[in-house]
């Protein structure tokens, strides 16, 4: 039950990844302390949920665009409150291989991104309501925790959206994949409420 594959408009091939370029590539390099690890995976979570590009360990990539420049101040409060230091450095663009390298992989780290996501469509969502047919397992509640499980993948998507300046390959598919499992959770709470009289529980 595959939806067509076609490529977003805003996915631009190599030859146009110059146009792309921000006004300036914002860096910074952190270090904090190395126990409790938690500590580390935190600020990384961090970095990682606005989209940063590590170049290397604690040593991460932003462009500067939206509120990026405000974001990462918040987080360099936050490592200088766990103890640890950050340095932060703009970076004029205008070397056009390094830029051209830089937006091709924030577009392969969405792309990356967007295919986890139609993989979790694939393998789990669409399977889960496959399984659920199969037990003839119609109740509101087993309806309710898929509804959940879309959404789940919807805030992801959004999520990934936000990141993603640059317009990784994959976006499109993204949306026709969660519309066909919106359709496909509609035909089973549909069946769920005819085959329990609209009561949401099964027997009745």
């Amino acid at each position: 039950m595959s939806p067509p594959v076609r490529r977003t408009p805003g996915e631009a091939a190599a030859d146009d990844l110059p146009a792309m370029v921000p006004e300036a590539w914002l860096l910074l390099i952190y270090k904090v302390p190395s126990e409790p690890s938690r500590v580390r995976v935190a600020v990384w979570r961090e970095l990682k949920r606005l989209g940063g590009l590590y170049l290397q360990q604690a040593v991460c990539v932003f462009p500067r665009m939206g509120t990026i420049e405000e974001d990462l101040r918040q987080i360099r409060q936050r490592i200088e409150s766990l103890g640890g230091i950050s340095y932060y450095f703009p970076i004029a663009t205008g070397d056009r291989d390094q830029d051209t390298t830089l937006v091709q992989n924030f577009r392969d780290m969405a792309a990356k991104e967007y295919a986890e996501i139609i993989e979790e469509c694939q393998t789990k969502f669409v399977k889960e309501i496959e399984f659920e047919r199969f037990r003839e397992n119609y109740t509101f509640e087993e309806s309710e925790e898929i509804r959940q499980d879309l959404d789940k993948i919807r805030r992801w998507f959004d999520k990934v959206v936000t990141r993603d300046w640059f317009g990784g390959q994959g976006r499109e598919e993204c949306e026709q994949w969660l519309a066909t499992c919106e359709s496909l959770l509609e035909d089973f709470e549909q069946d769920v409420y005819e085959r329990t009289g609209g009561t949401g529980r099964a027997g009745e």
